[in-house]
């Protein structure tokens, strides 16, 4: 008896998913005066979507005209779109910078279809990283990881922030890990300690508890994987950190993050984390 046509799709895509990973590139660093709309990094996919699952385009388009449509009135969003045709649905969210307004979010958000498309191709999961946002979308059944898994990191120069740095640094986040703790933060926060910056932000619908653990996390990785350096970026998978030293006082503006964040440096020494026989992207529904 012939196989249903919907089963030899779901089929495919089950091995398609089984083996399915995202790879994560690098791109320059931004400086701390970096447009919202400078991408951060990409990760994409590592398996396209199945050859006879023409129903696929139809069904991005629809996810990012929602996403879109919704950036103009919220920060975070996110819904699924069914597949067509019996396929498997389609998860997307967005989120913005904290300090971001109103049009800038939806100007942002408005530019992150177009370059899943760009940049990633057809691929079964996208996730893109502005300076003032950032964009995913992922079929259903895509490998999960943990919240707190890194995906991407910056690290600026060793010793180049002066005496008193670091001190001054472990300060600024403990106070970070104290509002993030107590939920004062809203999931969002940015301050300064003369010339230091520190900026983080969670995933929109993260508990407070989730927040914290997730900010403390990205606090631990900043001093193994930075340590002395004079700025750093920790992108985890729902929440990132952002800090920096400008010898002027200045700086802080939206330098990256989830969603962005200030407080990079101009001068950057750039690591890569994700290793593209390993990493996965990972989103919770």
């Amino acid at each position: 008896m012939a196989i249903p046509r919907t089963s030899q799709l779901f089929r495919s895509l089950a091995v398609l998913l089984a083996a399915a990973v995202l790879v994560f590139a690098v791109v320059p660093a931004v400086t701390p005066a970096a447009e919202p709309y400078d991408l951060v990094y990409k990760g994409c996919a590592n398996q396209s979507f199945p050859s006879d699952g023409l129903a696929y385009p139809q069904a991005l388009a629809a996810l990012s005209s929602a996403l879109v449509a919704k950036s103009a009135a919220s920060m975070f969003y996110k819904t699924t779109t069914a597949g067509g045709g019996g396929q498997p649905s389609l998860f997307g969210l967005f989120q913005c910078r904290g300090d971001l307004s109103a049009a800038d979010c939806a100007a942002c958000v408005g530019r992150i279809p177009a370059m899943w498309g760009s940049l990633c191709g057809q691929t079964t999961a996208a996730r893109i990283q502005l300076s003032g946002c950032y964009g995913l979308y992922e079929i259903s059944g895509f490998p999960q990881v943990s919240g707190t898994k890194m995906l991407y990191k910056e690290c600026g120069r060793s010793g180049g922030a002066g005496g008193g740095f670091e001190e001054k640094r472990d300060t600024a986040f403990a106070s970070l890990e104290s509002a993030m703790a107590a939920g004062s933060a809203g999931g969002f926060y940015a301050a300064g300690n003369g010339n230091l910056r520190v900026m983080a932000q969670c995933e929109g619908d993260l508990s407070v508890a989730d927040c914290a653990e997730c900010v403390t996390e990205s606090v631990q990785k900043a001093e193994v994987e930075c340590g002395g350096a004079s700025s750093g970026r920790m992108y985890l998978d729902k929440c990132y950190l952002s800090y920096g030293s400008f010898p002027d006082g200045g700086g802080g503006g939206g330098g990256g993050g989830e969603g962005g964040g200030g407080g990079a440096s101009g001068t950057q020494s750039v690591r890569r984390v994700a290793d593209s026989s390993s990493s996965r992207f990972g989103r919770f529904r």
